[in-house]
């Protein structure tokens, strides 16, 4: 990108923010993103620290021509929030909350971190659907409709989402609520970026206490295939209080487990009940006690503490290839080849997990949010994760084996979240499913030059 100092200057004094060039000091830092397997240079980055800020980004980028990308918390696997030769616009200075707590709702600013929301609402007893890992951004998890720890009993966190400010391509700041503006408040809860820059978001709070119970119970990668088939039949009773994740990976040093098991291959079936403690020791018992598990670390946890438990296991920078797939049930022969893909893991860091879905997701029709999956009970996520670029070949080859033949298994359904960067127009399809048409549309209305292209992308329709 070639432009004038002058131009530059200019923008850079309407800033409160910064304005970084490469040559800059702190440029390299903030560039990076949370995949360490995307590594692009942006010509310019944009530092925003008020609204005023990316109006400015957004005015300069389309006035100039430039190709934008905007960063919240960084967190997407396929790297979208940075841009060769082109204009970040970053919101991870934005993270502030307010709280109303008479009204159980939350302000938050756009480039704000699940540990930002998690840590005030917490204090309060009080909490909103996010992911699982606290430090993934607001923004991203939310617009791709937001699933985790909670959601079975209170919904997506798209489903919690009140209102949002969105700045449009035109750089006009806009309501989105279901009485101002609701085509765009139905397009931005499962539609990703597309639609604009949402500024602040205002989430709907619940009461949950000051503790969960949560934990893992883990077994040997030998005992996973009646583990798992166990788990299957107790999620599909489970009450909404209760998700359980479970997880196929390399069992880190952690102090519960006996030392001759850290290294090897593992199941990890990770438990959190909202609720009543005592009810919630009751209702897990049966996954519990099943079989004979190596440790068990189940216990009474402040939710904020369950949130960032799994963090070390996603640091920053690591390498990161994903593939997902949504499944209806868990078949005997998708179980048979999560454990024989787990077998296989290609470094200590990968895994494969599966999220439970279900419960309060499940009652709105499809067609309520653009987030479409309704009918979903698990995704399944192998994810290659490691340090050194010499064992990307490797890695990438596993993870496209896991999903080829879970393929054969699998609906078709995919979350728009986990989507790589690779993953071609088929599966982006797949992502938004019925609603293709009617977000074509709305991105028409809103961004009809397609501006906020770099995401998993809708094209308007003409």
């Amino acid at each position: 990108m070639t432009m004038s100092e002058a131009i530059l200057e200019s923008l850079e004094t309407s800033l409160r923010g910064e304005l970084l060039r490469p040559e800059d000091d702190g440029y390299e830092e903030a560039r990076r993103l949370w995949n360490g397997m995307i590594d692009r240079k942006p010509a310019l980055i944009v530092r925003c620290t008020r609204v005023a800020d990316v109006i400015e980004a957004v005015s300069f980028a389309r006035e100039s021509g430039v190709t934008a990308a905007v960063r919240g918390g960084g967190h997407s696997v396929a790297g979208l929030a940075s841009v060769d030769d082109g204009i970040m616009i970053d919101l991870s200075l934005m993270r502030g909350v307010r709280l109303d707590a008479g009204a159980r709702t939350a302000r938050v600013q756009g480039g704000a971190t699940w540990a930002d929301l998690d840590r005030e609402t917490q204090a309060l007893g009080l909490a909103t659907p996010g992911g699982i890992i606290s430090t993934t951004g607001i923004a991203g998890l939310t617009l791709g409709g937001g699933f985790g720890w909670l959601s079975r009993k209170y919904g997506l966190a798209a489903d919690n989402l009140l209102s949002a400010d969105v700045l449009t391509a035109e750089s006009e700041v806009v309501r989105a609520s279901a009485d101002e503006n609701s085509d765009l408040f139905w397009a931005i809860r499962g539609g990703g970026g597309n639609f604009g820059i949402v500024t602040s978001f205002e989430f709907q709070l619940h009461e949950i206490g000051s503790e969960v119970l949560f934990g893992p119970t883990v077994y040997r990668l030998d005992d996973a295939p009646d583990v798992l088939r166990n788990y299957r039949d107790f999620t599909r009773d489970a009450p909404n209080e209760c998700t359980v994740y479970a997880d196929l990976l390399t069992a880190p040093p952690l102090p519960f487990l006996p030392e001759e098991v850290h290294g090897t291959k593992v199941l990890f079936l990770i438990q959190c009940y909202v609720g009543n403690l005592e009810e919630g020791e009751k209702v897990l018992r049966p996954l519990r006690e099943f079989g004979e598990p190596l440790g068990d670390a189940v216990a009474p946890t402040r939710y904020a503490e369950a949130q960032s438990r799994s963090d070390p296991l996603y640091a920053e920078g690591a390498r990161n290839y994903w593939k997902s797939h949504n499944l209806t049930t868990l078949s005997d022969e998708i179980i048979d080849s999560l454990v024989q893909c787990a077998a296989r893991l290609p470094t200590p860091q990968s895994d494969i997990l599966v999220h439970q879905l279900g419960g309060s997701i499940n009652d709105h029709p499809p067609e309520a949010t653009a987030y479409p999956h309704r009918d979903v009970q698990f995704v399944v996520t192998p994810g290659g994760r490691w340090d050194d670029p010499s064992q990307d070949e490797r890695c990438i080859t596993w993870v496209r084996e896991c999903h080829r033949v879970l393929s054969e298994h699998a609906p078709g359904g995919v979350y728009v979240n986990f989507l790589g960067h690779d993953e071609g127009e088929e599966r982006l399809r797949a992502a938004f499913g019925e609603n293709t048409g009617r977000l074509r549309k709305i991105k028409a209305r809103y961004d009809p030059d397609n501006f906020f292209r770099m995401n998993q992308n809708i094209m308007p329709q003409t």
